[in-house]
């Protein structure tokens, strides 16, 4: 492999973070040369995001020594599977899934390349906004040695920060990225459907909420979950919980026991503050329905 190809970077993926780490690492710079995915039509838009050649898969070894998967979870084994078996002999590959290690990249690398993970531990609604996004951002770095100091190199242009991550705690990394980005927006629907069920509807809820939603999360980074605790189960008010707890059979089953849920955990942080245990067992007793 020539010097050219060893350096010049392949994207597979035409995704909403395929096409924004490929534009960013492009205008900074680094050689991202070709574009590979399933639809033409995809592929051919992401290419024009990007500013590089659109490819087929099995055609990507022909541009790049470096492999960027960026495709969905569930996606990466069968696109590795497939680019191991187009040509692929050499090379650094990482894949952008949080849930995984390099292990999911083994076709790859028994046919020579070094593979890792390189997840960024942000949200990207658009390709564009991931542009904007992920500059700064925290990225999930594990694998062989030469994959590792790529995603480094990677982060380092991106100005972020390396998270290194033993391959095996993927799933729990990943798990809490997932607690702390979609969970959040599903605690925000379901305290929206419980304002709808008091007559407020959804935008003068979502308002209403935002700066009590801001505050919160603003003081449990700032402070620690335990210290920014506040309400009822930190306080050990059984009975407001108490009043709480039959309004909710108005409401989906999913919000019910997504308020009993995340309670149960609440009152575990409030005992870690120092609550009286004969308050937590009440208010543990009323949570489980006992």
């Amino acid at each position: 492999m020539n010097a050219t190809l060893q350096e010049s970077i392949g994207i597979a993926g035409t995704g909403r973070v395929a096409q924004a780490l490929g534009r960013l690492l492009r205008e900074r710079g680094e050689p991202v040369v070709a574009v590979a995915g399933r639809s033409p039509g995809r592929t051919a838009q992401a290419a024009e995001f990007i500013g590089a050649a659109a490819v087929s898969p099995r055609q990507l070894h022909e541009h790049a020594g470096r492999i960027l998967i960026a495709v969905s979870d569930t996606a990466v084994a069968g696109v590795a599977h497939t680019l191991a078996y187009s040509g692929w002999r050499q090379g650094v590959a990482l894949h952008t899934c949080g849930s995984r290690g390099p292990e999911i990249l083994e076709p790859l690398r028994r046919v020579g390349l070094a593979c890792g993970a390189l997840h960024p531990l942000q949200t990207v609604v658009s390709p564009e906004a991931g542009v904007n996004a992920l500059p700064g951002s925290t990225f999930a770095v594990c694998g062989d040695p030469d994959a590792v100091a790529w995603g480094e190199r990677i982060v380092k242009l991106l100005g972020g920060t390396a998270l290194h991550v033993a391959p095996k705690a993927m799933p729990l990394y990943h798990a809490a990225a997932v607690m702390a980005s979609n969970y959040m927006a599903g605690l925000i629907d379901a305290a929206a459907i419980l304002m709808k069920a008091a007559g407020i509807d959804e935008k003068t809820a979502l308002d209403a909420l935002g700066p009590l939603i801001y505050a919160g999360v603003a003081n449990a980074l700032a402070l620690g979950p335990e210290k920014a605790l506040t309400g009822p189960i930190e306080r050990g008010d059984a009975a407001t919980v108490r009043h709480h707890l039959p309004s909710l059979a108005s409401v989906p089953p999913s919000v019910a026991g997504l308020y009993r849920s995340a309670g149960l955990h609440v009152l575990e942080v409030a005992r870690r503050r120092g609550l009286a245990e004969d308050k937590a067992r009440e208010i543990e007793m009323l949570l489980r329905g006992d």
